[in-house]
Parts: structure tokens; sequence; C-alpha cells
């Protein structure tokens, strides 16, 4: 999942909130410690080892830099009409997707092993059935072809994320008109981000994949699960037959997760939501203590897409999420309430029947503020800063990464001024010394060179895409050109270190990334004497630039780990990504504006009452507020607190990678996630890690019971979850705008207050 506020990347491709690589030998690049991590990632990932090619699957472990052999032959293009199409079709599922998870948990989804299989199934039905009569249709299907429908999925499935984090914050700070009214400024700051990382991402292939992926051991462990698991579907022997039965397993469940949502909007409390303590409440005539625990927000929900997220990520994650809810709203809130420095909200006060329910998670500026905070307002501020401290922390840890990095980019400087000085008929020879590079280090390009992608197709675009984020922010929200360039900077730099992290521990700091920009922007504006609410629309405005182009390059520059192991050309690979960025670009927009209509909540503090509960947004909020805001808007206790969370959150990432080492080695396995337990202090209820913990808890039964049906079924079935819910929110928010969702014609029974 990308982020809670913001994102790893999990068992299945999929983003998923700072997920550490247990299995990682941390801060060591010898090549057995890649082996292992490899190996171990691709068994996580449910890629079907039973269907591989023994000798493939071991001459791809003693060397993950070299591609595949014995792929099947394949016509010369690839990017086919069908591959195109049926890519963005199940990108556009995803994104969609995307936008409800990720307002709902601040989590988001990548379409990339979704893409991978629903193609595969699709065309590969089509092939055989069209053959004949409909030759675009029909036709052979191989390993390459089905590289570009996940690859173009994959672009069509980007660029959600800053629609659940930042420009949510921008309406409810009241810096923006209304989404609707804003659809083409939204669309086209969205476009030249999108296309700012497309760009970027194009010359990091031949630097990250080729030129210093040996040498800084970047295995990109999902991207290489995912071209294992393409490869094992086009296995001559077995590959279809287990192919069918993964797309069998996530059809259904995505079916079900699907009719689940839909439904169930009609019998919230019944069907979705089960409010025990209520229940207990109603039954002992309304005058019992059991509504505290619903007053904390302790009840079940059965949402698939968490369900599903739990047995994607394990034990460890789940538990810590579901603890730092314990923490949170089971400890310290009520603390805080009983020695009041918190306050909670009646929503039925005088009602004889109700009227000890009370909300302690309004983050309305009328009734929750710095002198006046409810506790969901008071722990917030705890949660953001520990996420943000403990991501600058993992991200400081690889500081042998990022150091060898620097030396690699120094080198290849060297390289290139050498070789255009010999153009020109000059010879540099103190360059050309310190562009050489080991030839151990130095990993074969598959590609031909009419198979590259040149200069002269990347470079004017990426410069072109520039001056356009200068004109966009200048022109539509009012940023100097200087703001506008550093922010371009900052997506640069932070770009380049989210790939080369991705790359080697699977984690892609898009916190570190977005909070950073926002920091250094907000430093920056100190001077310039701007009102509060410019300063504050820049700040977001900002940090969205680096969030999205540091996202995009990330997820295109793993495509091109895909299409390397794969050997597709890159060419092809660029241009379906080039043509499934456009469908990004329109798509987000739109379903953030449906969603904002539907639940005026999500870009409207004022409105208490909301199904979603917003933790990226409320975290890019208080980031923004924080370091705009002249009078410190954070109460004292809280501020104290915060500071003293953090330091404890980022001691315990110190623990994992220096104490747990050797023979401790196994306690990382107990080791607590630091990330996810400040994720839950930003999230008012506790049903997000119950549920996971349910999945977690089926997914290591059924995979201790029975692990080949598991590798076979386990993954799919948890991806239809996550994507059956995600449309089934999209559907219902086409029914709340229609005027025929479950608040109108449904019942709230076993609700509390009859209002769920």
């Amino acid at each position: 999942m990308n982020d809670a506020t913001e994102v790893a990347v999990n068992p299945m491709g999929f983003i998923n909130p700072h997920v550490p690589p247990t299995t990682q030998k941390e801060n060591t690049f010898r090549t057995d410690d890649s082996k292992e991590f490899v190996r171990a990632s691709i068994e996580k990932r449910g890629s079907v080892e039973v269907n591989l090619d023994e000798a493939h699957e071991e001459n791809f472990l003693l060397d993950p830099y070299h591609p595949f052999h014995g792929l099947p032959e394949e016509k010369h293009r690839i990017v086919t009409i069908r591959a195109i199409v049926v890519g963005i079709i199940c990108g556009a599922l995803v994104n969609a997707s995307n936008v409800y998870l990720g307002l709902k948990s601040g989590w988001t989804f990548s379409a990339n092993l979704f893409g991978a299989i629903v193609g595969f199934a699709v065309i590969k039905t089509c092939s055989r059935t069209f053959a004949e009569n409909f030759p675009i249709l029909g036709g052979d299907f191989g390993p390459r072809e089905n590289n570009i429908v996940q690859t173009a999925a994959t672009a069509a499935g980007g660029m959600s994320n800053v629609f659940v984090s930042a420009l949510p914050a921008l309406y409810q700070l009241e810096l923006m008109n209304t989404p609707k009214a804003d659809f083409w400024r939204i669309v086209s700051f969205t476009a030249v981000g999108g296309y700012f990382g497309f760009f970027f991402s194009t010359p990091l292939r031949k630097f990250f994949i080729i030129y210093v992926a040996r040498e800084l051991n970047l295995i990109f462990p999902t991207a290489s699960a995912t071209a294992m698991t393409i490869r094992s579907m086009h296995e001559a022997v077995n590959g279809e037959a287990v192919a069918k039965l993964k797309m069998r397993a996530l059809g259904g469940s995505f079916v079900a997760a699907f009719l689940l949502r839909v439904v169930s909007q009609y019998a919230v409390g019944i069907l979705w939501d089960w409010h025990i303590f209520t229940w207990f409440y109603i039954w002992g005539n309304y005058n019992n203590k059991a509504i505290y625990f619903e007053n904390w927000y302790w009840y079940l929900e059965f949402t698939p897409a968490f369900i599903g997220s739990g047995m994607l990520v394990g034990l460890n994650v789940s538990i810590s999420f579901f603890m730092g809810s314990v923490i949170a709203w089971g400890i310290i809130g009520p603390i805080l309430v009983q020695t009041g420095t918190a306050f909670g909200m009646s929503p039925l006060e005088g009602d004889p029947k109700w009227g000890e329910w009370v909300s302690y998670g309004s983050l309305g500026l009328a009734f929750s503020n710095k002198e006046h905070p409810s506790p969901r307002f008071w722990l917030l501020w705890p949660g953001v800063l520990c996420m943000i401290a403990v991501s600058f922390t993992e991200l400081f840890l690889q500081w042998r990464v990022i150091i060898y990095a620097g030396k690699a980019l120094w080198r290849g400087v060297c390289k290139g001024i050498f070789i255009t000085g010999r153009r020109f008929g000059q010879e540099y020879l103190w360059f050309q010394r310190r562009g050489e590079q080991k030839e151990d280090d130095m990993v074969e390009d598959p590609a031909v060179p009419e198979e590259l992608v040149k200069m002269w197709m990347w470079l004017p675009g990426l410069l072109a895409t520039i001056i356009c984020i200068c004109v966009v922010l200048g022109v539509q929200y009012g940023m100097p050109v200087g703001e506008s360039l550093l922010s371009v900077f900052l997506a640069f730099f932070f770009s380049f270190l989210a790939v080369q992290c991705t790359g080697v521990t699977d984690i892609t700091p898009l916190t570190a990334a977005s909070k950073a920009s926002q920091i250094v922007l907000g430093g920056a504006t100190k001077s310039e004497g701007w009102e509060i609410s410019k300063a504050q629309r820049l700040n977001l405005l900002g940090g969205a630039v680096a969030n999205i182009g540091a996202n995009q390059a990330t997820d295109l520059v793993a495509d091109f780990r895909v299409g390397f192991l794969l050997r597709t050309p890159p060419n092809q690979q660029w241009l379906a990504q080039g043509i499934g960025t456009i469908c990004a670009v329109f798509l987000a927009p739109a379903m953030f504006m449906l969603f904002a209509e539907a639940y005026p909540c999500v870009i409207d503090l004022n409105v208490e009452k909301c199904q979603f509960a917003l933790p990226s947004v409320a975290a890019w909020r208080a980031t923004a507020v924080a370091v705009t805001d002249p009078n410190f808007p954070v109460p004292t206790s809280s501020g104290i607190f915060a500071i003293v969370f953090a330091c404890f959150g980022s001691f315990l990432v110190f623990v994992r990678h220096f104490v747990w080492v050797g023979k401790w080695e196994f306690m990382r396995k107990y080791h607590p996630n630091m990330m996810c337990i400040a994720l839950a202090f930003t999230i008012n209820a506790s049903v997000y890690g119950s549920a996971m913990c349910m999945g977690s808890f089926a997914a290591w039964i059924w995979a201790k019971k029975a692990p080949a049906s598991f590798d076979v079924y386990g993954y799919a079935v948890a991806a239809g979850l996550i994507a059956g819910e995600g449309i089934g929110g999209v559907i219902n928010a086409i029914f709340q705008v229609a005027g025929i969702a479950g608040d109108k014609y449904g019942t709230q029974v076993a609700c509390p207050g009859d209002s769920c």
C-alpha cells in the first residue's frame, strides 16, 4: 500500500504503508544477501514456483541482474490495441478503487500484478477466440505483450495518491473553490506532474536498471516477482492452467467484495459494521456503560479491502496497526478526556436514549482547536510527527545507498563529459579516468540500440513539463517562478532517492519526500511575508509536485525492471507508459470530484459525520498549518508528547537495524512497525487494524495448513477483495449522487444513534 501517509510496496506489488522488508539484510551489499532477499520476496509474493523452470529460477537467483532465458518468440510489435485497451481498463479500475480506499485509510494500491493476471486471462481468451475472424483481438500472446498490459495498467492506475492527501487538504483549508469548478485546473496540474515523472523516469532506467543496479544492489523485489509471475503464466507445461485458477480466485473474491460493499449500504449495521457494544447498550434498555466502548470506536467492520490487505502484509504489520489503535483509542484517548485535556461532543445531546453517546473524533475547526482539542486533534500531531521521523530515520539509514548512488551519478556525469568531448575532438582524460566502471559491476542491456528510448524522445518533453509546471503553478495558483523551480528541484531530488530506496528496500519513502518538501517550502516562504492562506496553498501544491513526481517515477522505473527481466523493448514499454498516463490524468481528478460531490466531508471540515477517516488528508493539512502558521497550532501537551513519541519511534528503527542482527535477527519478525502504530493515531477507528488481523491470521493458517493451495490462490483472493471493495465504493458514490444510496432507502438499525 503507498502510504498512509504514504508508502511501501506489498507482497502483490500493491502499495502498502511503510512495510519494512523483514527478510532483508539491511545496510549490506553482498550478493548472497541479495539472492536471499529476492528468494524470500518471490516466495512471499505468491509466484507459483511449481510452474517455473527450475533451471531458469536458479539462474535468476544466481544472477538477478540478468534477463530471463528461454522466453518464447513474439512478434516485434507488442504494443497492440488489445494490450493497451485491456491494460488501461485494469488500471482504471484500480485508479477508481484507489480514490475510495485512499480516502478511507490513506493507502493506495498499484495495478501491476492485477493488470498482469487479469490481462493474461482476458487476452489469452481473446487470442484463441478471435484468432481467425478478428486479428486485432486474436493471435499469439506472449510474456512481453503481457508486460505491456501490466505497464499500461500501472501507468493508468497511478497518481491517485495526491487526491487522497494534498488536494482534499487544500479544500479543507478553503484554499480553492470546489472540485467541480476547479476540474480543469486540477487536470492541468495532474498532467504536468504526471508527465514530469514519466519523462524523468526514462533516463533513470539506464542509470538504475543497467548502470548501477549490480553495484547498488537494486533488486526491485516486487517488480522482479511480477516478472516471475508473468513468465510462470506463460510456461508451456502448466502455467496457463494455474493462471486460470488464479483468475477464478481473483474474479470470485472481486465479485463477492463488490456485492457486499454495494448491498451493505442498505443495512450498514447488519452487513457491514457490527457495533457490538451498541447492541449491549440497546439490550440494556439504553442504561449501561457499554456505550463508552462505542464512544471510542470499538466495533467490527467487515471490510474486504483490509481483510485482503492483511493477507498480503502479514501478522507483524496487522498486529502493529491494531495495537496502535489500542494505545491511541483504548489508553491515551480516555486518559486525555479523564484529565480534561481533550473533549468530546454529543451528536444527540438531550436525547434520553443517546445522551451518553459521545464523538471524540472531531477535526472541525469550530469545535476542535489548540485551546479546545478533541482527542483526535490531540493525537493527530504525535501520529504525524512520528511518521515523519520514522520515514526520515529509515531514509537516513540507507546512507550507504545514497552515497554509492552519488558516486555512481558523478561517474556517469564524467563519462558523459568525456564522450561528448571526444565527439568534438577533445580528449578529457581526467573525466575519462573518473568515469571508468569496474567490469564486474556492469549489467548487460538486453535491448539493442534501436529498441532504446533516445534522448531526443524524452529530453524535450522533460524540459517542456518543467516549463509547464512553472506556468500552471504561476498562472493558476499564483506561485512565483522561484518557488515553482524549487518544487521541481525537490521533485527531482526525492524522485531520485525514492527510486533507489525502492530498488533496495522495496519501500518508497513518499512520506519523507512529501513532508520534507513541505518543510523546505515552508521555510522558503517564511521570509516572503505572504498571508497564511497563500503560504499554505503553495506549500501543499509544492509538496504535491514532489509527491506525484516521485510516485510516478518510481512506479515506471520499477516497470522498466519488469521489462528488463522479460527482455521487453524499452521504447515500446515507454510508449505504453505514456498512453496509460493520459488515462490517469483525467480519471483520478474525475474520481476525486465524484467522491467530493457524494461525500461533502471529504473537502469540508465542518461536516462532522463522515464515511471516511481521511488520515493522509489530516497529515498533509497538519503539516501545512504547522510550517506556515506563526502561532504554533498544536496543544502544548500534544507537542511535548509528539516529540517524545517521534524520538521513541526513531529509536526503535535503530534497534531493528543494529540490535536485531546476527543471532538476534529472529526478533525482527516480532519488532513493532512504528509507522503503522503512528498511523493508527490519525484514524479514529480500530476497524482497519482488526480487519487486517482477520486477513493476516486467516492467511497464516491457510499457508501453514495448505501451502500449495495458498501459493496458487492466496494473493489472487486478496487482490480481488481489495479491488472489489474499491469499485463497490465507487458505485456507492454514484448512488449517493443519484439519490438512491443507503442513507435514503436503507435501514440504520443496530447503529449508534440510528446513524452509521
